[in-house]
């Protein structure tokens, strides 16, 4: 059982995005917790990522797009509350088309929000993003820190973060966190974010390329990432209408991240250090999260690795350094995602 207790007043919720990354790990905990669970995605990336969880009959799944309005409504049926994770979910994935990733990621945002106030549910997480603050050397970043996004990507996010704010209404509590790079093991696998990235090929190519090196990335472990969305859910109304909170755990430097990497896959692994124009470096705070409503992470960076080498000596990711299931941009491109 999680020991984040049901919120009473939360019956069914809605996780767009429910088979992806992030959802894969959540929506099992939030049937454990004692939530009905509806979930909404494209199952871009397999039918089975929630297989385990279907025999459980209040999981109910809607197997397509959140920008078409009918299928949402659909979905939305019954619904208290909302986890919105569905996205074009990084920066390269987005670039690739960028007309596809602000229909989605911009365009959907507002009529999927007014879906939720139409069939009178009470919450709504949104899951933002910690890239809106750009690039901040130098300083612990705050929630009250300016955001200045590099990219279309981040760009909209804070878009949508200003859209929910004004679309919030007594009895609509709304809440925004924003993450750090989520790592670690899940059944619908991503390989291309960067612990993730450097574990595959230090596992399974025994060099590692560092792009960089100096450059401070903010990460946290999926099991506490799914846990702060639970959280977020059973926490009261007053507690968290209107807020936003960042969620990670370590500010590590990427070249300290290959190093643990290589600690845990073992000492032969090489580590060959690449220039990169791509500088964003920031050391993002999570204390508001943990003063307001008590969340710290518990699980290192460095057990997302371990979890990860297991995953593979156990064979749960066969061919992960060339199937497109591990990888966004791959996926999209096969699919030709329009």
């Amino acid at each position: 059982m999680s020991e984040f207790k049901k919120n009473p007043d939360l019956d069914r919720v809605l996780v767009t995005g429910g088979a992806g990354y992030v959802g894969a790990v959540l929506v099992p905990k939030l049937l454990a917790a004692g939530y009905a669970v509806t979930v909404l995605d494209l199952y871009l990336y397999g039918e089975d990522v929630l297989k385990d969880c279907r025999g459980n009959p209040r999981l109910r799944e809607v197997k397509g797009d959140i920008r078409d309005a009918e299928v949402v409504k659909e979905a939305m049926s019954g619904c208290d509350a909302v986890i919105h994770l569905a996205c074009i979910s990084n920066d390269p994935s987005f670039e690739l088309n960028p007309e596809l990733g602000r229909s989605i990621n911009l365009d959907a945002f507002v009529p999927l929000v007014r879906a939720a106030k139409d069939v009178k549910a009470k919450r709504f997480i949104y899951a933002s993003s910690s890239s809106v603050y750009g690039v901040k050397d130098g300083v612990d970043v705050t929630e009250d820190l300016s955001l200045e996004p590099l990219t279309d990507y981040s760009k909209f996010k804070a878009e949508c973060e200003a859209l929910l704010e004004q679309e919030r209404v007594p009895g609509f509590t709304t809440v925004t966190i924003r993450p750090a790079t989520v790592c670690g093991y899940s059944p619908r696998q991503r390989l291309d974010v960067v612990v993730n990235i450097l574990t595959n090929l230090g596992y399974h190519k025994g060099e590692i390329s560092v792009f960089g090196g100096n450059q401070l990335r903010p990460n946290i472990h999926i099991e506490d990432m799914t846990d702060a969305y639970l959280l977020l859910l059973s926490a009261a109304d007053a507690a968290v209408d209107g807020k936003v909170y960042n969620a990670g755990y370590e500010n590590h430097s990427v070249m300290q991240l290959a190093e643990m990497v290589r600690s845990n896959v073992g000492q032969h692994t090489k580590l060959e250090v690449r220039p990169t124009n791509d500088l964003r470096s920031y050391h993002v705070s999570s204390k508001k999260i943990k003063e307001e409503l008590g969340f710290e992470a518990r699980h290192s960076i460095e057990e997302a690795v371990v979890d990860l080498i297991k995953a593979f000596k156990e064979g749960k990711l066969p061919d992960s350094l060339d199937d497109p299931r591990y990888f966004n941009i791959k996926m999209m491109q096969k699919v030709n995602l329009q």
